[in-house]
């Protein structure tokens, strides 16, 4: 019978047990005390997700649990935590995993950061009577903090090489946007051309957001990942993932069916990050139906929320398995997975960016062999949002011939770049290097250049501060394209005395509405 004088509630610090799926199984007098709550508020009625700020989650799913997984244990993970009264409490955290026949459990210990010596102190002196137990302690925070160091320099080399990674793979888009772009120019008369032109776009913006999702894996596991919300219509959203998802269920022989209703769904959400969701869950759905199977995506509204439900006559997922499947790394079982596997981080990433919009994602499966639902929820405004403008096009050329200067070694993308301009009005000129740039400045000054930073005989930034210092330099408009987007790359471009950055592949729209805004020639 548990007592309020039990060792387990009269312990200085705060301790929690929460199963698997993160429902407190258990918790002390100090927990409760520190947090508002009693007892029966936490057992058994909410769980751990539900103390933590909306980036804590994300933190906790992403990283915090991947941890346990693969070490067992994590000290001194700091977290905030939210009081009753919606306070953050600042904490600092050592938690366990343990199994016994098969049920996970994790065990939390929790100190108050601010006060977090005089909680140390409480515990050595606890522990105490157990000298080898407290050497061996030691011995593994030695190691934990040597652990901690090495994954650390991990992070660094992880990050550099992504974002030198993306770099690499916008390089290659770029010329290819640049076509199309000149494609859409052309206005065909053929809609079989038309519809090709218009594939190709889908696919080149759904190879740009995998190539920046290389980055975001790092920032969500970081709790970094910020929103950029828009009133936008749910529908449009839903249709755009599937007619990009559609050519891998056609290659797969599978059929899909789109419902999304006749009325508008306006939300205030990122368009991005919810395209993303819906894309990994119909990916998902592809990769783990077999040929001649149902995939359907539904949108509809519940329960004052929009609902977005995925779901397939596939593999199924086994019931031990349902509660892993949101975790970073977790694929199904060897022996039931497709020959194209995935890196398991597409799930992970939906629902920390399901999370981070206020809304849940769930899944429900029989079992092996009885297909899968997932069912994604984003709550509605409590308030009718006015539908957004479409956003306007530039369909003729309105460069009003403006010289434009593009300097890129990469002869594709500068002759690519250059056709797209061409068509929009821009009299367009090409250098490879910095040293034809400068040259070609000094005889005809331009209205504006277009720089790549990776030159081979002088960076981009060095270039634009030479243009700077030439007669009539400081007037002119400089851009950098470039397939660095970070952003610190982002602020060397201005402090170089770039006027505007640009990741490549190029926006066209942006671009020109950017060049229009500078009033040049006038």
């Amino acid at each position: 019978m548990e007592t309020d004088q039990d060792p387990w509630h009269r312990a200085p610090c705060g301790l929690l047990v929460a199963a698997a799926d993160g429902a407190i199984l258990r918790v002390n007098e100090a927990f409760c005390r520190w947090l508002g709550y009693s007892e029966h508020e936490l057992v058994g009625a909410m769980r751990f997700p539900q103390l933590l700020p909306m980036g804590a989650r994300v933190f906790h799913q992403t990283h915090l649990i991947p941890l346990l997984q693969i070490q067992g244990s994590v000290a001194e993970v700091q977290l905030d935590l939210l009081h009753k009264d919606g306070r953050r409490l600042p904490m600092m955290l050592n938690a366990q995993r343990r199994e016994q026949d098969g049920v996970v459990r994790h065990e939390i210990a929790a100190f108050m950061a601010t006060d977090r010596k005089k909680y140390e102190r409480e515990l050595l002196k606890a522990r105490q009577t157990a000298e080898a137990a407290a050497a061996d302690l030691r011995s593994a925070e030695l190691r934990l903090r040597a652990l901690n160091e090495a994954l650390s320099q991990e992070h660094r080399r992880k990050d550099e090489f992504l974002a030198t990674l993306a770099h690499e793979l916008r390089n290659p888009l770029a010329p290819m946007a640049s076509v199309i772009e000149t494609l859409r120019l052309k206005n065909f008369a053929d809609p079989h051309l038309d519809w090709a032109r218009r594939m190709l776009d889908r696919q080149l913006q759904q190879m740009t957001h995998l190539v920046e999702d290389l980055l975001e894996v790092s920032r969500v596991s970081q709790g970094k990942l910020e929103l950029r919300p828009q009133t936008v219509d749910l529908r449009a959203i839903v249709r755009g993932a599937a007619d990009s998802a559609r050519p891998a269920f056609d290659a797969a022989r599978q059929t899909l069916s789109v419902d999304v209703g006749h009325e508008p769904v306006l939300l205030r959400i990122d368009p991005v990050r919810v395209t993303q969701i819906v894309s990994n869950l119909l990916n998902n759905a592809c990769k783990y139906t077999p040929e001649n199977g149902r995939i359907s995506l539904v949108l509809r509204t519940a329960d004052g929320a929009a609902v977005v439900d995925v779901k397939d006559n596939g593999i199924g997922i086994p019931p031990e398995q349902l509660d892993h499947i949101f975790e970073m790394f977790s694929q199904l079982t060897p022996a039931l997975e497709r020959a194209q596997g995935g890196l398991g981080i597409g799930l992970a990433l939906a629902r920390g960016l399901a999370d981070l919009h206020g809304g849940a994602l769930a899944v429900a499966s029989e079992g092996h062999g009885l297909g899968s639902t997932f069912t994604l929820r984003l709550p509605l405004p409590a308030e009718a949002l006015q539908a957004p403008e479409a956003a306007a096009r530039v369909e003729a050329p309105a460069g009003s011939g403006l010289t434009t200067l593009i300097v890129d070694d990469n002869a594709d993308a500068a002759e690519s770049l250059g056709m797209a301009l061409d068509f929009l009005g821009y009299d367009v000129r090409t250098a490879p290097t910095a040293q034809d740039a400068l040259d070609a400045i000094t005889a005809s000054r331009p209205h504006l250049a277009l720089l790549d930073i990776g030159l081979p005989d002088m960076t981009g930034y060095e270039l634009a501060r030479r243009i700077r210092q030439l007669p009539g330099g400081a007037d002119m408009a400089l851009i950098a394209i470039t397939g660095w987007g970070q952003d610190d790359d982002k602020q060397a471009a201005l402090d170089a005395g770039f006027d505007i950055h640009f990741t490549k592949p190029l926006d066209f729209q942006q671009l020109h509405r950017a060049i229009s805004a500078m009033n040049l020639g006038h």
